[in-house]
């Protein structure tokens, strides 16, 4: 239960699109209107959890097209996301929007999100501990998991509203925003390795 536990806090705070975009939120809209957003991770976190266990997202990821249609509109939405982060000169604008993402946006985000999907099968079909109830088994890693990842996202949240209130260089900004913007190009190229060892 400790290696799972382990593994769930390696795979979950490293960064991807949802906790660089929580870091984003946090930053262009401060901590409270964050909240909305991390809510919606958190329903769609545990909606695709609900589809791995099911077994509905082999069956639906199982279908090539479903499968490329979901990995091309999530590339393109980190691909998206990476230009804003590199290109928003001296100010540290981790997503650039008019008005703050709520929970529907978290949500989506999650529903085309791979590393959710590739987390959440390595943790649900992997680690084995309690071989004589898949149930229990199953019910206690989904307890872990949310224990885990709500302080998580909620750190890389007031990570991201601090940011906002530090009075940093403009070329601090910008070193900031290149390494937020390497990170989602390495998720990118991250989901397109897998996309092509997948095909």
């Amino acid at each position: 239960m400790l290696t799972f536990a382990a593994a769930v806090f390696f795979l979950i705070v490293t960064p991807g699109p949802g906790v660089l975009s929580t870091a984003g939120v946090g930053s262009a809209f401060g901590f409270r209107f964050g909240l909305r957003y991390v809510t919606g991770l958190f329903i769609g976190t545990n909606l695709v959890a609900a589809a791995v266990i099911s077994g509905l997202a082999a069956i639906v990821l199982g279908v090539p097209w479903v499968r490329s249609v979901l990995m091309a509109a999530s590339i393109a939405y980190l691909l998206y996301l990476a230009a804003k982060i590199a290109f928003a000169g001296s100010k540290i604008a981790f997503i650039e929007a008019r008005e703050a993402p709520g929970a529907g946006a978290g949500i989506a985000l999650q529903a085309i999100n791979p590393k959710a999907y590739a987390v959440n099968t390595a943790l649900f079909t992997g680690f084995a501990f309690y071989p004589a109830s898949l149930a229990v088994e199953t019910a206690t890693k989904l307890v872990i998991v949310n224990l885990i990842w709500i302080p998580i996202h909620l750190a890389w949240l007031w990570a991201g509203a601090a940011l906002h209130r530090l009075d940093l260089s403009a070329r601090a900004q910008r070193r900031i925003n290149f390494v937020m913007a390497g990170s989602m190009l390495a998720v990118v190229a991250l989901a397109i390795a897998s996309a092509v060892e997948v095909a």
